[in-house]
């Protein structure tokens, strides 16, 4: 099975999504179904989270770029193929095309983090790292395409993409028959366009909700103005679905088979993420999140049983550590104030001793004594704590009112 040109006017079926299932057979894991006591507390119905960040390679990606390389012809495959990527997208192509005796090139940004280039590297690319950004990076691929004959594996605007990403919604089917609405993560639209696809060809009544992150949120206008339309730098720490412009054909499928696309603050993201670690014991990436993000934010909206696409787990250590401590601060878990004090010895100790008594753990603690808005005796001290919540929070602010200090911000 291959689809030649990535024709948005082509219809694709549900044969193509089964076909796709049946060559993927032995390739692509069937990740597992978690529920999750947390979110179907909050939603009032079950939440089923799909594991697609345990599949190989840590994402779906793998299961469209192998259904694309295994539909090439010989010439083709002997020619090799190209890819572009920041990081999922780029291991797929890497693991699938090893698979098929296919030589691969993949060009990554300068700066994509270590652990995805070493990655991409072990399961068998060429490595090639060039720009700054993904679209330099993108432009790269595609002239090495052009110079080399290589054939270029777009990571979500080619039919075979979708249909092989769709055949996540039919494991969703398979695991949560009584499933009625269904969030994934969008960014070019390939992952949310094959489970549309899938599922809606077999049960029209199940509501198929998409999720963007704000800052990079091309779907909305697009739809909107009824074609792809350009969002300018997106901006967003969920590099996965960090895209400036529909892809034509995930496009077409999207306006007929995804109910409703919504966006996430990146507040929101962080906590999902959060939330994934500490709750499920999963760990997923901030594109991943954004299916549980949109939970978070309006957990009443949805129709339950529900089941949100954790798309991947390919996370930088160093990104995971900010995000992490940006969503304990998105929590109400970090607590950053600063008082006026009175400059005398054992002036810190009596300050510590009110925030020992109020259960709060000091993380940092700097001092301030020569700005001249202070006082001859005064110091200005910036503390920066962990707590238990937003109730906490409020507790020890008020503890050190209580106490007789000045809580300036």
């Amino acid at each position: 099975m291959s689809f030649r040109t990535p024709d948005p006017l082509h219809r694709l079926m549900l044969d193509d999504v089964r076909g796709a299932q049946k060559m993927l057979s032995g390739v692509a894991r069937t990740t597992a179904m978690e529920g999750s006591r947390h979110l179907s507390s909050l939603v009032g119905a079950p939440v089923h989270l799909k594991c697609e960040n345990l599949q190989r390679t840590g994402s779906f990606k793998l299961r469209g770029a192998y259904v694309r390389i295994a539909g090439l012809r010989p010439e083709e495959r002997a020619a090799g193929v190209v890819a572009a990527s920041a990081g999922n997208h780029a291991q797929g192509v890497a693991l699938a095309s090893n698979l098929l005796g296919v030589h691969a090139t993949v060009f990554m940004p300068v700066g994509a983090p270590l652990p995805k280039v070493a990655a991409t590297r072990e399961y068998g690319a060429d490595v090639r790292l060039h720009g700054h950004v993904v679209d330099e990076t993108l432009a790269a691929a595609e002239r090495y395409a052009r110079e080399t004959g290589a054939v270029f594996i777009h990571p979500f605007d080619h039919p075979d993409i979708i249909v092989g990403q769709g055949t996540v919604g039919l494991e969703i089917l398979e695991q949560c028959p009584e499933v009625r609405t269904i969030l994934v993560g969008i960014g070019g639209g390939g992952l949310a366009a094959g489970i549309g696809l899938a599922v809606k060809s077999l049960r029209p009544d199940v509501k198929v909700i998409g999720v963007q992150a704000e800052g990079a949120a091309a779907y909305p206008p697009s739809l909107a103005a009824g074609h792809p339309v350009v969002i300018e730098s997106p901006v967003t720490m969920a590099d996965g679905i960090k895209v400036g412009r529909p892809g034509d054909v995930p496009f077409a499928l999207i306006q007929e088979y995804v109910d409703e696309v919504r966006t996430v603050s990146e507040d929101a993201l962080s906590s999902a993420l959060l939330l994934c670690l500490e709750r499920a014991k999963l760990v997923v990436e901030p594109a991943g999140a954004s299916p549980v993000a949109a939970l978070l934010s309006d957990p009443k909206s949805v129709k339950g049983p529900v089941v949100a696409v954790l798309s991947g787990g390919n996370v930088d250590p160093l990104l995971l550590q900010r995000i992490l401590r940006h969503g304990m601060a998105a929590g109400g878990r970090y607590l950053s104030l600063r008082l006026r004090v009175t400059d005398r010895p054992g002036a810190l100790a009596t300050l510590l001793a009110v925030l020992t008594v109020a259960d709060a753990n000091v993380l940092d603690v700097s001092h301030v004594r020569t700005d001249p808005r202070l006082g001859l005796t005064e110091a200005e001290v910036e503390l920066h704590l962990e707590t238990k919540g937003p109730e906490h929070c409020r507790e020890v602010a008020d503890a050190l009112r209580d106490a007789g200090y000045t809580v300036l911000g």
